[in-house]
């Protein structure tokens, strides 16, 4: 049995924002569930490598969902960053993210999203990409583009050179 993932004084803080449902009796094991779901993503494993002392790993991996879909972790995240501002302890400004350290993972090859916002960065890429046509045919008529055998655009300078 490895040892508790969680102090008191932190489970006291997490507990409230957990939703227990109206019907149905209150989870015995909830902050086992929690730090199931805690043993997953910090050490990367398969829900199904679980271990038995968190519960069975289709509970865990249900209330995980449940908790992510309610906007628990959101909900945690705001309340935690919260308490640290009350205590002085938060400065945003040092906040940065590089993109060559936040790797996702191979499974996360897929992104789901809304067909409205799809629609919308479809039709934003198609403005765009008449935009950049109407710029190229103003080039061509003041005959600022270069003529060269290549065939390739230049993005630097947003001309298009053709065969000649």
């Amino acid at each position: 049995m490895t040892r508790a993932q969680l102090t008191d004084v932190e489970w006291e803080f997490i507990e409230p924002f957990l939703p227990v449902g109206r019907f149905g009796p209150y989870p015995e094991r909830l902050r086992q569930q929690f730090e199931g779901v805690i043993w997953r993503f910090r050490t990367g494993g398969q829900w199904r490598e679980m271990p038995s002392e968190f519960g069975a790993w289709p509970t865990v991996h249900n209330r995980f969902r449940q908790w992510r879909d309610a906007g628990v972790f959101e909900a945690l995240l705001e309340a935690s960053i919260a308490q640290a501002a009350r205590r002085g302890e938060v400065d945003v400004s040092l906040v940065s993210v590089d993109s060559t350290t936040v790797r996702a993972h191979h499974d996360a090859a897929g992104m789901h999203l809304d067909p409205g916002v799809l629609a919308a960065l479809e039709k934003a890429s198609a403005e765009e990409g008449k935009a950049r046509q109407k710029g190229v045919a103003r080039k061509n008529k003041t005959d600022t583009v270069e003529m060269a055998s290549s065939g390739r655009h230049d993005a630097a300078s947003g001309a298009v050179t053709r065969s000649v």
